[in-house]
């Protein structure tokens, strides 16, 4: 059984190409999952929406752009499901779309993704394992699929550095930073990273749109006055794509681990383009070093 939910769309949601920015794709994931687990738990058991709806937190994010989403004044729909189920976890897969009898299957896809979610005691600061009832209730929605388990990455050397000042409203209910914000925390470092690579090295910028974005949580962020680090890396350049991969870190402590795809774009096309002549050379040179120059260097105060 999938779960579908319409989630209404706001103009703010929009980036400076008109289309949804890719962090908001990841409140629409997380309006859908809450749906699911809060408004429509099964009845008969009542524990999956009283008590892991209201404990949960993400282990694991991975999400696939697929298309551009514009705004409209009707709800974009939302699909979600249950893919796997463990001891202390369960895996919720999702796909964002609009109904479109001209487009294959019947609908135009925006987004699909994947969310590792774990049962969490607040008061203990603790994962806890899924309780059979529990395991029972997220089986209504259970359809299996194979899922390849991430790499175990490589500690990353450090290289452009992004200090994350937390904002009082990025905490959720449980005092810890909303999962959703952590995308736009490295949405922040990643473009000042291209920024500074553009100012430092004099080559132009071009517009480049989120094609995957993978996300480890290892530990929670709060709301406190010093920021924490977030350095990141390009470690892979191909023909018209990016990969940075970043860590945000509290001194030597690992909170959370990164890998973004993104793609060069041409907004007159509404596809991808080779990037402008002479920054691809600049951003293999940068990937190959492994070491560029702090791209906060010069720039206004972050207030």
């Amino acid at each position: 059984m999938r779960h579908v939910y319409d989630c209404p769309m706001r103009w703010a949601d929009l980036d400076l190409l008109g289309h949804v920015n890719n962090v908001v794709y990841v409140d629409y994931l997380q309006e859908a999952r809450v749906d699911l687990l809060r408004a429509h738990g099964p009845s008969a058991t009542g524990q999956l929406a009283g008590t892991v709806g209201e404990g949960l937190v993400v282990v694991r994010h991975e999400v696939t752009y697929v298309g551009a989403l514009e705004f409209r004044f009707r709800p974009v729909r939302i699909e979600c499901w249950v893919t796997e189920i463990r001891a202390a976890t369960f895996t919720m897969a999702y796909e964002i779309f609009h109904d479109d009898p001209e487009a294959e299957g019947g609908r135009r896809v925006y987004l699909r993704a994947a969310t590792v979610l774990t049962p969490y005691v607040f008061e203990t600061e603790r994962p806890r394992r899924l309780t059979p009832t529990e395991q029972q209730a997220l089986g209504a929605y259970l359809e299996p699929a194979s899922r390849a388990r991430p790499p175990r990455p490589e500690p990353l050397a450090r290289t452009t550095h992004y200090p994350v000042h937390v904002r009082f409203s990025d905490v959720d209910a449980y005092g810890h930073v909303n999962n959703v914000k952590y995308f736009e925390y490295l949405q922040e470092a990643r473009i000042q990273m291209m920024a500074g690579l553009s100012r430092d090295l004099g080559t132009p910028r071009a517009p480049m749109v989120v094609a995957q974005t993978d996300v480890d949580y290892r530990m929670p962020l709060v709301f406190r006055p010093e920021p924490y680090d977030c350095w990141s890396r390009i470690v892979r350049v191909g023909r018209r794509s990016v990969t940075i991969a970043s860590e945000i870190r509290d001194g030597e402590l690992l909170m959370a681990r990164a890998q973004v795809t993104t793609v060069f774009f041409d907004p007159e096309t509404g596809r991808s383009t080779d990037p402008p002549a002479g920054l691809r050379a600049v951003l293999e040179a940068a990937a190959a070093a492994g070491a560029l120059s702090d791209p906060m260097k010069g720039a206004a105060p972050h207030g």
